[in-house]
């Protein structure tokens, strides 16, 4: 048996220091109620800017628009940056594999990117949402197949998929051919709806699922920040709605709404060894001959630079 903890917590949007600080503290919760695997939210250091539109229309941009993109760029982190360094330490010192929703800023464009930070090995691995939606394609670029990582950690395999993704098949099925255990879906979605989904790729996949949404209110935000649409919830933005289900689609932990939790559950592979008794939808319950998948893993860089001397 292993013990996970997944975070349902707020960010401190555009404020990528608090932000990092808060995770902190939060990994050392974990650790001392003995979990080895914390799981954050989408976009926990950066911000989830629900309701912002940035001042854009189809054809026109604005000035304050452009001024708020500019924070929220600037809330952003690298890899090499401090905030990271800081998580890769918190989760050394704590003995906790970290996995943690970012806003990531490379060269001029930004990524909402989720990490994954061994404590033992620092920061093994990062994956890029492959298609951001709705809105998000203008403020956040689109991840490729290069950074589809899984990581095996003393828990199982590790895998990210970010919110909406989930509801892609094809991306689904590469991360149960990459041998996921341990299904990692950092989130902004908190309708209950979100919980079907969740349950359904437990099942297909043979997988436990581990689901972060923050619990974020508007005055999580700075007191000038624009709401572009009213949320449907008063100050609420978002509910939550974090859950941990096991490979039998049984829910261990969850869903929680409206307040901010650390969720806990143990663990045992041999549930998804059982599991597959009747199902493998990358094994003996799929059809090669009729249907197959080929991922391009290769990074997609915009410019190369070759030396031809």
């Amino acid at each position: 048996m292993s013990k996970v903890a997944v975070i349902q917590s707020a960010s401190v949007p555009f404020n990528a220091d608090a932000s990092t600080t808060k995770a902190e503290g939060l990994i050392a919760q974990a650790a001392t109620a003995g979990a080895e695997l914390a799981v954050f939210p989408e976009a926990f250091i950066g911000g989830y800017p629900k309701g912002t539109a940035f001042g854009a229309a189809i054809g026109y941009r604005t000035e304050s628009g452009r001024d708020e993109y500019a924070r929220y760029s600037n809330g952003a982190v690298t890899l090499d940056g401090p905030e990271v360094r800081r998580l890769v330490n918190a989760s050394s010192e704590h003995g906790v594999f970290v996995v943690i929703g970012v806003i990531e800023r490379l060269g001029n464009t930004l990524y909402c990117t989720a990490l994954m930070i061994n404590p033992d090995k620092g920061l093994v691995g990062k994956h890029r949402k492959l298609m951001p939606t709705g809105t998000e394609r203008l403020v956040w670029g689109y991840g490729d197949g290069s950074t589809l990582d899984t990581m095996d950690t003393p828990l199982g395999r590790v895998g990210s998929v970010i919110c909406w993704e989930n509801y892609m098949p094809l991306m689904r099925q590469a991360m149960y051919a990459k041998g996921v255990q341990l299904y990692c879906t950092p989130t902004a979605d908190d309708r209950p709806t979100w919980q079907a989904s969740m349950t359904h790729i437990a099942l297909e996949g043979r997988v436990f699922v581990l689901s972060a949404c923050q619990y974020l209110t508007r005055g999580a935000f700075p007191s000038d920040h624009p709401f572009d649409v009213e949320p449907p919830h008063g100050d609420v933005l978002l509910r939550g709605g974090s859950v941990i289900i096991d490979p039998s689609g049984k829910v261990l932990a969850g869903p929680v709404f409206d307040e901010e939790t650390i969720l806990y559950a143990d663990i045992d592979l041999e549930t998804k060894t059982r599991a597959h008794l009747d199902f493998d939808s990358v094994g003996h319950y799929s059809r090669p001959d009729v249907f197959s998948l080929t991922v391009n893993t290769r990074p997609a860089d915009s410019v190369t630079f070759t030396n031809n001397s």
